[in-house]
């Protein structure tokens, strides 16, 4: 790991591994530090400039030879739903949002790891513990909810099939990491979570909803600029997406 100075601010770089995305590959970050009182306001500023927090760390990737990863935007105030986005409203319209606290909970975590054996039993997180669980959604020093998404059984009683790590910023909403029971496939509740945070965003008076990185090549990560509009950043300057590129209906 080396470090790198940027104003006031004192950024490392990892090593290289093998990048997760895109086959012979390889992939660094260049990451800083989330403390103080001040934490909050430098990732609002980081994430406009195309970083991701992870834990009490922004980091964006700086891999040699490569660009292909580029952070993404929903325009919450302009967007407006597809056909698909409303089949996909209407198929969850039973599920009830809930917002609470960036505590961790045993039915999140259960729902974790049925996620994870489903979509990503070969990834770097398969591994992941209660206690790591328990990190990634409580090590915050901004302000992150854990956005839940609720269906009541026939005893009444609320079920979680879906949830969200959420950080709100000053521009908008940044969806962290997302989850949800993967035998509801047909339900595209991913999808979902996107179009319910649009939905949040707006009534909070804020102007994105923040999706991460789109990764040109991968074919898993291309849903994230099919909401339309969107905006991806290119050098220092977010750019609208190409509606004719948008894919689904």
């Amino acid at each position: 790991m080396t470090e790198q100075n940027h104003t006031n601010l004192r950024f490392y770089l990892t090593e290289a591994q093998p990048c997760p995305y895109l086959p012979q590959r390889m992939e660094r970050k260049v990451f800083t530090p989330l403390r103080g009182n001040q934490a909050a306001d430098l990732n609002d500023t980081l994430s406009v400039n195309g970083f991701r927090r992870s834990q009490n760390v922004a980091y964006r990737p700086q891999c040699p030879g490569c660009n292909a990863c580029v952070a993404t935007r929903v325009v919450a105030g302009e967007f407006e739903p597809s056909r698909s986005d409303k089949r996909t409203i209407r198929r969850n319209r039973s599920l009830r949002r809930v917002v609470r606290p960036s505590l961790a909970t045993e039915e999140q975590y259960q729902l974790f790891r049925k996620y994870l054996a489903s979509r990503h039993a070969g990834g770097a997180m398969a591994e992941m513990d209660a206690l790591d669980f328990a990190s990634m959604v409580e090590d915050s020093t901004v302000r992150t909810q854990v956005i839940e998404y609720n269906e009541i059984n026939d005893a009444g009683e609320p079920v979680l099939v879906a949830a969200c790590v959420t950080d709100v910023m000053a521009d908008g909403v940044s969806l962290v990491y997302s989850f949800f029971d993967p035998d509801r496939q047909r339900d595209s509740l991913g999808n979902f979570i996107i179009l319910d945070h649009v939905d949040l965003a707006k009534a909070l008076g804020l102007s994105y909803v923040y999706l991460g990185y789109s990764v040109d090549g991968c074919r898993k990560m291309a849903y994230k600029t099919r909401f339309s509009p969107s905006e991806t950043l290119i050098g220092n300057s977010w750019v609208r997406v190409d509606p004719d590129a948008r894919t689904g209906g």
